[in-house]
């Protein structure tokens, strides 16, 4: 299980709690602008301080009281400091905001505290890896479909049952399977066969993904004189699981930048496309970037096995997680929604003579509309469009909040996903809410001005009301990928395996501001007879 490969510094946790408080404002800061306190009451005390402790132990019904209250609110929450949350109007604003005003990288920088976290902190400081997710990996996912359906198929029977299942339901925990099916799909792209299928790199990969947000939220919790004392002892877990993956990877890498240099030893300039015969996976398309760029330091072997684990912690983690709910979902709604998309999977791959390919992929409407509207019903993102005020004058909001320079600011993007205003019966789980929209002549033409937005309802499509990916410049670089490859798994799950229904969907947790899916949850499943 995961849970024995995580070393946890539980004990250093209640020391770090209590300091905290202990340091705590004891006034609200004269630097925070002038908006409600959620949290605070009339009569508090120490108002900052009691506003912190409630918002963190609840952090829900704090996002839904700053949601209802249709103004800018100040949520105090201990780990994340003050986050100034605006109200759903304003998403577009912060989206459309330049880097120089509201920094996206310096919030993300300082919520994973990545100088303490990370093993080798310049490989998350540095934009090559999104680079390469937007500009090299999108691009292929076409060429790449065959081999993920391949990877797809192995890992369900190997975590569900083979043809020889037929027989008996297999008990099955959710997250728990899923979490290497979509290693072994995602790292089939990242890194090839045969290190996709070792369970060590998916288990030290997820380890990592999880030492993340637990030993950040620890850092954070540590004054800022004391971190490098302190953050090197909470971040033990963090340099097992960095060294574990390393280890796992490091002769593929060697032997990939041998035959590399071989092979690219008479060229008067490196280059960034692949030679004929090389690997098509973002390991190579690595090296070859890091060669291109002519820095030794890109080509390193512990330099790029920590650029792979990097890609792991973004990608692995977050669908493993849409994945278990999507699952979860479907098994807890009605029978006859599993037939129906199941129905349009065989009709699709009937069309493309049983193969999968892109066009393939694109023609799964309701399997698309299943994936967003269970990442809308289950999301587990609770704020969207996090940034960080960094102009020196601040900047001030569209209802007229001035925000000083170091205001962090986001928005409640769980209400937002979950507003009845938004999405009519958004308190329920119906997976064709998206295609049944492309029904619509106005929708399918989007809109009375008559262009024509055929993705305007897909999975990976973002706008301010549907945050999963973020929004704008920023939206995350391998949604498209994701898509694909969620597609590829549920398909083959979908068209191989029979589920028993539950009669009510488990429930999940709440770990400060993150909302966490219901990890222990199982559920049934039985091979199919007709495949």
């Amino acid at each position: 299980m995961l849970s024995e490969l995580i070393v946890r510094p539980a004990f250093v946790a209640p020391a770090i709690l209590t300091l905290y408080f202990t340091i705590s404002w004891l006034r609200r800061s004269s630097s925070l602008p002038n908006v409600p306190i959620i949290g605070a009451r009339d009569g508090d005390w120490l108002p900052m301080i009691q506003a912190r402790w409630r918002n963190t132990r609840d952090f829900k019904t704090a996002l839904e009281l700053a949601y209802a209250s249709g103004r800018p609110a100040l949520v105090p929450v201990a780990g994340e400091g003050d986050i100034v949350l605006l109200p759903p109007e304003e998403a577009k604003f912060i989206a459309d905001q330049p880097d120089s005003v509201l920094g996206f990288s310096e919030r993300a920088f300082e919520a994973f505290q990545v100088d303490h976290t990370f093993v080798d902190p310049t490989i998350t400081r540095i934009a090559l890896s999104e680079n390469l997710l937007r500009d090299k990996l999108t691009p292929e996912i076409g060429n790449l479909v065959s081999d993920l359906a391949t990877e797809a198929s192995w890992a369900l029977e190997t975590y569900w049952g083979g043809p020889d299942a037929t027989q008996e339901w297999r008990e099955v925990c959710v997250f728990e399977t899923m979490r290497h099916i979509v290693g072994n799909v995602t790292n089939r792209a990242f890194v090839g066969l045969p290190a996709c299928r070792d369970p060590e790199l998916v288990n030290n990969g997820m380890a990592f993904a999880i030492d993340i947000p637990l030993t950040s939220t620890l850092v954070k919790l540590v004054p800022k004189l004391l971190r490098p004392l302190l953050a090197p002892v909470i971040t033990i877990p963090n340099r097992i699981h960095t060294q574990r993956f390393r280890n796992i990877v490091l002769s593929q890498i060697q032997s990939r930048l041998l035959d590399w240099d071989e092979r690219h030893q008479n060229d008067l300039k490196p280059t960034s496309s692949p030679a004929e015969g090389e690997p098509n996976d973002l390991l190579q398309w690595s090296i070859q970037q890091a060669k291109a760029g002519g820095d030794p330091y890109m080509w390193q072997p512990n330099t790029l096995a920590d650029r792979l684990l990097v890609v792991n912690f973004a990608s692995i983690h977050t669908t493993s997680f849409v994945s278990t709910e999507l699952v979860l979902d479907l098994v807890s709604s009605k029978a006859e929604y599993i037939d129906e998309i199941r129905d349009e999977i065989k009709s699709v791959l009937a069309t493309h003579g049983g193969q999968w390919n892109k066009r393939a992929l694109s023609k799964l409407e309701k399997l698309d509309s299943a994936l967003r509207e269970s990442a809308r019903y289950s999301s587990t993102l609770s704020t969207g469009l996090a940034r960080v005020v960094v102009a020196e004058e601040g900047i001030v909001t569209p209802s007229g909040v001035h925000l000083p320079r170091g205001t962090k600011v986001s928005v409640p993007a769980l209400c937002i996903m979950q507003s009845e205003k938004k999405y009519p019966g958004a308190d329920s789980f119906y997976p064709f809410r998206f295609s049944d929209k492309g029904k619509d002549p106005l929708e399918a033409k989007g809109g009375s001005d008559g262009h024509v937005r055929p993705a305007r309802n897909a999975f990976p499509s973002t706008d301010p009301d549907f945050l999963v990916f973020g929004h704008g410049k920023h939206a995350c670089p391998g949604r498209f990928f994701a898509a694909a490859e969620l597609k590829l798994i549920m398909a083959d799950a979908l068209l191989k395996y029979d589920f028993e229904m539950l009669p009510e969907k488990p429930k999940g947790s709440w770990f400060g501001v993150t909302k966490i899916p219901p990890l222990a949850a199982n559920i049934k499943v039985r091979r199919r007879k007709e495949i």
